[in-house]
């Protein structure tokens, strides 16, 4: 049945019953035919309650002729949008083809984490969302909507302009379309948490403590080597055998965040490490209870180490920051401290470069203390200068 009033709009009736609201219209020298609705149907993005009635249908069709004579091809442009990947479905694939492809097994865990969490929630208003559908403002609200985090906050930022970046190179989004660029990024205040000697001594104590009375001893020697050795958790949760050296002093690591390193052993690790039993049936130092996998449980005994030691603001990470600070406090450059810690860049060492200065600092402490006495004329520490013999 077609309408008086607009040419080319009318209502098909099928065998059914069903009615629709269609559309003919020549694009590119070809006929369309353009389904508008369904007659008493809800519409789709309009104020709830809002149905298919011959008005707004008619409203519906002068827009649509609108665009066509813009040049647009509404038929095909509906058509290729219910074919588009939807936000979701190109979040799995990002993940199974590009992050469990060429990222650790910790960085694929933390993106798993920001997917489910924060990411697609706040990007999908359902899981018909399209991915080319995602604007800057969209980004924006995710961005803002973490600002009391802003670590996690960046870290989505930075994950979701990656995902955007690869949707491009996979063709699925044109060239240069990111829309993540001059989003700014919360500042984030850098935590840097080490253990003064005093502090240290209390940790020990709290290990000694705990090991005798029978406290996980995966636990505490793991502890124990993460606080010698300046390593990182999993490079130790995760150490095995056939990777220590006993002979050149050194773990060998095949894999690590930065790639294979080795971690020198000082006397104290190497001594853990000896004592330590062996288990016939695994080859990690540090084997889990039951399975074949590694020892998991450290987080547990460490806040209950920390809470003894009464450090409940350490994190275990923090050991290797105290490592670093003994280190630098001592007299070593940050390029050896970075070698030791295995960092790949010098960017990341510089970090520590505060710390290198306090043996200077010390120095200059003596010299001006004993210059201001002097220039003080205090008599306690003043040290009388014997007179030159005349020649």
């Amino acid at each position: 049945v077609w309408d008086t009033a607009i040419p080319r709009f009318g209502l098909r009736v099928s065998n059914k019953g069903v009615r629709s609201y269609i559309l003919k219209y020549r694009s590119n020298g070809q006929q369309r035919w353009y389904t508008i609705g369904q007659h008493g149907r809800s519409v789709p993005n309009a104020d709830a309650g809002e149905v298919w009635t011959p008005d707004r249908a008619r409203k519906e069709a002068l827009r649509i002729l609108g665009r066509v004579e813009a040049g647009e091809d509404p038929a095909i442009q509906r058509r290729e949008n219910r074919d588009a990947i939807t936000l979701g479905e190109f979040a799995e694939r990002y993940f199974s083809d590009h992050v469990l492809a060429h990222n650790k097994p910790s960085t694929a865990q933390e993106t798993r984490r920001n997917l489910d969490n924060h990411v697609l929630p706040k990007l999908s208003s359902g899981p018909s969302t399209k991915l080319k559908d995602i604007n800057r403002q969209d980004v924006v609200r995710l961005h803002l909507s973490l600002k009391g985090a802003p670590y996690a906050a960046n870290r989505c930022l930075a994950l979701v302009s990656h995902m955007l970046a690869q949707a491009e190179e996979w063709g699925l989004l044109p060239d240069g379309s990111t829309i993540c660029r001059r989003i700014k990024k919360f500042r984030e205040e850098k935590r840097r948490r080490f253990l003064s000697p005093a502090e240290l001594g209390r940790l020990g104590d709290a290990l000694q403590e705990m090991e005798e009375t029978g406290t996980n001893a995966n636990a505490i020697a793991i502890i124990r080597l993460l606080a010698l050795t300046g390593a990182r958790r999993g490079e130790i949760e995760r150490l095995t055998w056939p990777e220590i050296d006993f002979e050149r002093q050194i773990i060998a690591l095949r894999d690590s965040k930065t790639g294979a390193k080795y971690i020198p052993l000082a006397p104290p690790a190497l001594e853990i490490l000896a004592k330590h039993p062996r288990l016939q049936s695994s080859s990690f130092v540090f084997p889990a209870a039951s399975g074949e996998g590694h020892y998991q449980g450290l987080m547990k005994i460490w806040l209950r180490v920390r809470k003894r030691a009464g450090l409940d603001d350490v994190r275990i990470h923090d050991l290797r920051h105290s490592f670093a600070s003994v280190g630098a406090s001592g007299g070593l450059g940050l390029p050896v401290i970075g070698k030791i810690l295995g960092h790949a860049s010098p960017a990341t060492t510089a970090r520590y470069a505060h710390l290198a200065d306090d043996p200077v600092r010390a120095a200059a402490t003596s010299v001006a203390t004993a210059i201001a006495a002097n220039l003080s004329r205090a008599p306690e520490n003043v040290v009388p200068l014997r007179p030159a013999r005349r020649r």
